[in-house]
């Protein structure tokens, strides 16, 4: 029933108001040519951090292991990478700095009229609700190791979270609107996120109270729907990696997240390898 609810709510605050969505500008064979303009935008989840040689500002954490590296490798784009671990949706078109590093220019910064392609993964920090997921409620585990400290309604941090996940839709509706505006003839992909949580049990490498494990899973399941929605309600295409990656959590027998303690390169709790290339994939599919 509250799933339910949800859907009903994210399709109240998108279809308000609208009226058909625009059709695409260019054709995804032309914007995956050889040579073609590609843009990628996103968060750490986009900037692959730790998988390979540092290709970003300092504190961004982007590497050359990331999917935009992959995908411009694969199909011989000429790829301009932008994203940035911790960045918001709002740090699209405002300033950002990253941790112990400079201050970056806005993201959309990068993008102008002869951009071909885009690819945007963001939206899951915004009000900050990943990494205090994973910091303050990992920090309340250890009190509370078989409650749900975090999550039981009423908790503040639950509180939250569904205030966040409200507002996504129609701030990711306004971020592709100004990646149009900026690059009017590209075609733009939203990139969701991957499965991180289990479906069922608990693991060391990912210790949270028993109770909040289950809203987790649903926490990123709908910050996808919201990315989803407003793909569909823009326009534009949307690369569903969560079901392609569902089975892969951190976990899982073979995870593709890394855990508290990463088997192998990796940040905590962010995607190992094995995760990009499945996005890289995903996304040439969606091209070709």
């Amino acid at each position: 029933m509250r799933r339910a609810a949800s859907l009903l709510v994210v399709a109240a605050v998108l279809l308000a108001g609208c009226s058909d969505p625009p059709e695409s500008k260019i054709s995804r064979a032309d914007a995956a040519r050889d040579g073609a303009s590609y843009v990628a935008l996103g968060d750490s989840y986009a900037a692959g951090p730790r998988l390979g040689p540092n290709t970003g500002p300092v504190g961004c954490e982007q590497t050359k292991g990331n999917y935009p590296h992959l995908l411009a490798e694969r199909l011989d784009l000429e790829l301009t990478d932008v994203t940035c671990g911790g960045a918001t949706s709002a740090d699209l078109a405002q300033s950002q700095t990253p941790p112990n590093g400079e201050p970056v220019p806005p993201q959309l910064d990068a993008l102008s009229a002869s951009t071909d392609l885009v690819t945007i993964g963001i939206g899951g920090n915004d009000g900050k609700t990943f990494s205090e997921l994973m910091t303050t409620c990992v920090g309340k585990a250890v009190k509370d190791p078989d409650g749900a400290p975090c999550t039981a309604p009423g908790a503040s941090f639950r509180t939250k979270v569904e205030r966040q996940l409200g507002r996504l839709p129609a701030r990711m509706v306004e971020s592709i609107e100004a990646v149009r505006e900026r690059a009017p003839k590209a075609t733009v992909i939203v990139v969701g996120y991957p499965a991180i949580f289990p479906a069922a049990g608990t693991c060391d490498l990912l210790p949270l109270a028993r109770g909040d494990y289950p809203y987790a899973r649903d926490y990123v399941s709908r910050i996808n729907e919201g990315l989803a929605a407003a793909a569909d309600q823009a326009g534009v295409a949307y690369v569903d990696v969560w079901t392609a990656t569902d089975g892969h959590d951190i976990c899982s027998t073979d995870p593709w997240i890394a855990g508290l303690v990463p088997a192998e390169a990796g940040l905590e709790y962010h995607p190992y390898a094995r995760e990009q290339q499945v996005v890289a994939d995903l996304l040439v599919d969606e091209l070709r």
